[in-house]
């Protein structure tokens, strides 16, 4: 064989294997845009099937030719197209980052609360497969709002929460925090590894509650947010074991016996928020202590059932009576604190919990940093 056949047969080789390699290449691709796709269609189909159930009688939707657009079409033979956003993994982030174009509807298999109250924001409709729905229309004149399920019934993967001692004391250093601020001075703060800092951040940021510099430090904080979703993750009873007692002098008396005490404690709840943003009078007092039973034998106090004025709180973390604030000779607790308790507390707590923070609000300068 000549040099030049030689070569030319080299070459003809080399052709073959890279359209061999660029073949497989492409169908290896295929599947991967084919599921894309076929997810997002099945999601529009999906949606129109749900709308369709929640539309007044006489009614319609339907696809507009196969595209991500539905058209609804009223009893009158008015009709409205909306284009669809399909959002395979939701989140506040992704919600936040939708198409400009109203109305627009967005569709999942789930939309949790956090979500469809971020979609709400952006002046979108929702829908998805568990009944979640809100569409809002002008023209025709349209509005359905109905609800689903409340948690994924269909979970894809172990749900990250702010439950725990060293997620609350992240949620305390965050909240508090005047950004910018580092993983690193988060971690100090809080007590607790970078690592898990990191990883709640990323959490956090997911939820639209942090925004992260793309070195991973903290440029916003919604505190409001923060301090709203530990309250439903971690709320009070699951942080502490709490006690009811009797001051039969009344309150004035045990916070004079509490200024001239030297055990550990802590107050918070509808006292520690009184002397910010008082919404009624305080009728029972909150107060973490180490140990209950010794406690409210140093400040004379009763057990009761009925009729306590008193609750003590034994924490599952010691580390709040070092992170308490002094207010006319009483330790109290930091504010994300008492909201977070009132938060998750019985009777007007939760709007003793919206007043301070509106006061916070208000007032960021004398809280934060």
């Amino acid at each position: 064989m000549s040099r030049t056949n030689a070569l030319r047969d080299k070459d003809n080789a080399s052709i073959v294997d890279n359209t061999r390699a660029l073949s497989l290449s492409r169908s290896a691709a295929l599947p991967t845009v084919y599921n894309m796709a076929t997810a997002d269609n099945n999601l529009v189909a999906s949606a129109a099937r749900v709308l369709q159930q929640r539309l007044p009688p006489g009614w319609t939707v339907e696809r507009v030719r196969a595209s991500a657009r539905l058209r609804i079409t009223s009893n009158e033979g008015h009709s409205r197209e909306l284009p669809v956003s399909a959002l395979p993994r939701p989140d506040p982030r992704s919600a936040r980052q939708i198409s400009k174009e109203r109305p627009l509807l967005v569709t999942a298999s789930y939309l949790s609360r956090s979500v469809r109250e971020t979609l709400e924001e952006e002046g979108a409709g929702y829908v998805d497969q568990t009944g979640n729905v809100r569409v809002v229309l002008d023209a025709p004149g349209l509005f359905i709002m109905t609800s689903g399920a409340e948690s994924n019934p269909w979970p894809e993967e172990r749900r990250f929460t702010l439950r725990g001692t060293k997620a609350g004391r992240v949620v305390c250093a965050l909240a508090r925090a005047k950004p910018p601020v580092g993983v690193r001075e988060l971690a100090v703060v809080a007590d607790t590894d970078p690592g898990y800092v990191s990883r709640l951040l990323r959490m956090l940021d997911r939820e639209a509650i942090v925004d992260r510099s793309a070195r991973g430090g903290v440029e916003r904080i919604d505190w409001r947010k923060l301090l709203v979703r530990w309250s439903k993750d971690a709320p009070l009873e699951s942080r502490s074991s709490a006690s009811t007692w009797l001051a039969a002098r009344g309150l004035t008396s045990l916070w004079e016996s509490l200024r001239g005490t030297d055990i550990s404690y802590v107050v918070t709840g509808s006292a520690a928020a009184a002397g910010i943003a008082p919404v009624a009078p305080t009728r029972l007092a909150s107060v973490y202590v180490e140990d209950p039973h010794g406690a409210a034998e140093h400040l004379g106090l009763r057990a009761a059932d009925a009729g306590a004025n008193v609750v003590l709180l034994q924490p599952d973390d010691d580390s709040l009576f070092d992170r308490a604030d002094d207010r006319e000779g009483l330790r109290i607790a930091t504010l994300p604190l008492v909201v977070v308790d009132l938060l998750s507390g019985p009777g007007r707590s939760p709007a003793e919990a919206e007043a301070l923070m509106d006061w916070m609000a208000a007032h960021e300068e004398r809280w934060r940093g």
